[in-house]
């Protein structure tokens, strides 16, 4: 059984085609906080630690991970991977693993999930409707979810995740802008040990709207949702134009950001840290961490892809499979 210090965290490598599965193989060199248990086929494992020149053993799912050794529950492919190049007969395997790996940390034989890119439209040629990972877990756990990315220094969360800019206005809703606010505060007290988080709300127009010139949204939706949390206790500051949200003087003390749409705040996050960045998914009974980055087809089998960001994801997640609590 895993200890308090040491939890036990699946490992999916995401498009078997991309860089994923070697830098699964660049994580398991080390010696990390928590035993990973790779889903995955074991021979593009080994074909990645071959492109790269690596040694790498694999064991039981059950069994204990150290450097070079990587227990491996395995999702066959329905062909063999060629790099840089995605097939869209193996999404079934690419999803599937992905949805293993959710079972076993309801189930609570693991702790916490680590996962790796995705390739979207090559999901979508194999038949599958794919938006995202995040809102796979939420069909598939039947919970709220939030999208949050993060650095050390910085946290983004985002009140709409992957819709078309166009939709954007008529998806914040008071009801969904309320429930989005209420899991990140419940997130940051329970899995970050937050005990009264701050966060900076920012406007969906220029400006937060200019008093309704440039928008009513903020006044029609996002101040009285926030009137209302306050209310009932919650911190919230905002909502402030998102051109100037991200001065040093704004943030400090806030210990994250919510912006209404996915490229309004995650281009600034990205530009202080992207290789250390990771995905976040609040709202889910375990932690979810992912990479910050996409399949980098031009680079796989290269041995030039970075794992900094894996290696952070493997590194926050234990973290956070050590601190979290059952509710």
């Amino acid at each position: 059984m895993p200890t308090a210090r040491r939890p036990r965290l699946a490992l999916v490598p995401g498009e078997p085609a991309g860089i994923g599965p070697e830098l699964c193989v660049r994580l398991a060199q080390r010696e990390n906080a928590a035993d990973l248990v790779a889903f995955a086929d074991p021979a593009t494992l080994a074909a990645a630690a071959e492109a790269l020149g690596l040694p790498l053993r694999m064991a039981a799912a059950d069994a204990a991970s150290a450097p070079g050794l990587l227990p491996v529950q395995p999702v066959r492919q329905a062909r063999p991977s060629r790099f840089g190049q995605p097939d869209p007969d193996n999404a079934a395997s690419t999803i599937d693993a992905l949805h293993q790996a959710t079972n076993a940390c309801l189930e609570g034989r693991l702790q916490g999930m680590v996962t790796g890119p995705v390739h979207k439209a090559t999901v979508c040629r194999g038949g599958i409707d794919y938006r995202g990972t995040t809102e796979l877990l939420a069909a598939w756990t039947g919970c709220e979810v939030v999208m949050m990315l993060a650095t050390r220094r910085l946290r983004v969360a985002l009140a709409t995740t992957h819709l078309p800019l166009a939709r954007v206005p008529s998806a914040i809703t008071r009801p969904q802008l309320t429930r989005t606010l209420e899991i990140l505060h419940h997130d940051l007290k329970r899995w970050f040990g937050i005990a009264a988080p701050r966060i900076l709300v920012l406007g969906l127009n220029p400006h937060a709207g200019e008093d309704g010139l440039l928008g009513d949204e903020e006044i029609e939706t996002i101040r009285p949702v926030l009137a209302t949390l306050r209310g009932r206790g919650l911190d919230l500051e905002g909502p402030v134009p998102a051109d100037t949200a991200f001065l040093p003087h704004r943030l400090q003390g806030i210990d994250a950001v919510l912006a209404m749409y996915h490229d309004q705040g995650l281009p600034v996050l990205k530009a202080q840290g992207f290789e250390e960045g990771v995905n976040l998914t609040l709202g889910l009974p375990f932690p979810r961490v992912a990479v910050d980055h996409g399949t980098a087809l031009e680079l796989a089998g290269s041995g030039r892809a970075r794992p900094e960001s894996l290696i952070a994801a493997a590194e926050i997640c234990a973290e956070l499979a050590r601190r979290g609590k059952p509710d």
